[in-house]
């Protein structure tokens, strides 16, 4: 049985991650000033922050819509059995609704709504390519997956909440008390929904590292096969500081370091960092 991953560009997935496990990724649509931009073809971060530098707006984020997901499935199954398709958490978009009703309109698709974002997506398709490797099907990958993707544990530690206030998530007095108190909060994922988690009163280095270790939490409960490091935009000395302690922290097999695509970086700016990873 030939089957094709695919999965919604909040993946967050490296181009060579995504060359070597031969996923297709279907891009989401920034839109900035009533004009579309396809996320990671038309549009990077550096766009969206170039375009607040120059606004103090912020571009807001959209779904594929049901002919987008019918015209990308039947492409994708050509010379494939089966597709079985990722998308970022249904709480946080209508991707997975979507896809589902084209899903079910071309038939021999099936749509996992991941209950994440970013790179908690990109572990469940290197594991359904994996899978697929084996020999499974698509529907013991999708029954497999579905359990799985309970253990993902995903967070962020946020350097500024500029981006997040002026997309109103958060009021511009909460954004302006945390940078006087030099607060950095992270966000985690929790049953598909963003909720704050703790804040940090120090530099974001500090941060970064102090969140590491409180995120890692129980040693003896993560699963050290894979981790990812994604981040929005930081310098490379930040995040090698994260990698270098998750390697003196537990033996993780693979240390995967990736940029994050539009999505959380239009709605975290620059300087977020989280670590994204399974737990046993």
């Amino acid at each position: 049985m030939r089957i094709r991953v695919t999965s919604d560009s909040t993946c967050d997935l490296s181009p060579e991650l995504i060359q070597e496990y031969g996923i297709v990724i279907s891009p989401l649509y920034v839109v900035m000033d009533g004009k579309s931009y396809k996320d990671t073809i038309e549009i990077k971060p550096e766009d969206i922050y170039a375009y607040v530098a120059r606004t103090n707006k912020v571009g807001s984020t959209a779904a594929l819509n049901v002919a987008d997901y019918l015209d990308f499935f039947r492409e994708n199954l050509e010379g494939y059995d089966a597709i079985v398709h990722f998308t970022i958490s249904s709480d946080m978009s209508s991707c997975f609704q979507n896809a589902c009703i084209a899903a079910e309109e071309v038939g021999n698709v099936w749509v996992i709504d991941s209950r994440n974002l970013s790179t908690g997506i990109g572990h469940l398709a290197l594991d359904a390519v994996e899978l697929a490797r084996e020999g499974k099907t698509a529907q013991e990958i999708y029954d497999i997956l579905e359990e799985r993707k309970q253990k993902l544990d995903v967070s962020f530690v946020i350097d500024t909440l500029k981006y997040l206030s002026l997309g109103g998530r958060c009021s511009p007095l909460a954004a302006l008390g945390a940078n006087l108190l030099n607060l950095k909060p992270t966000i985690c994922v929790v049953n598909g929904k963003m909720i704050v988690g703790k804040k940090y009163r120090m530099t974001i280095d500090r941060a970064m590292l102090r969140y590491v270790k409180d995120q890692l939490g129980d040693l003896s409960t993560v699963d050290t096969r894979r981790i990812f490091i994604t981040d929005s935009g930081v310098p490379d000395e930040q995040w090698k500081a994260v990698e270098k302690l998750l390697r003196e922290t537990l033996p993780f097999e693979k240390i995967y370091h990736t940029r994050a695509g539009c999505t959380v970086s239009n709605h975290c700016g620059p300087g977020t960092l989280g670590i994204l990873f399974y737990r046993k």
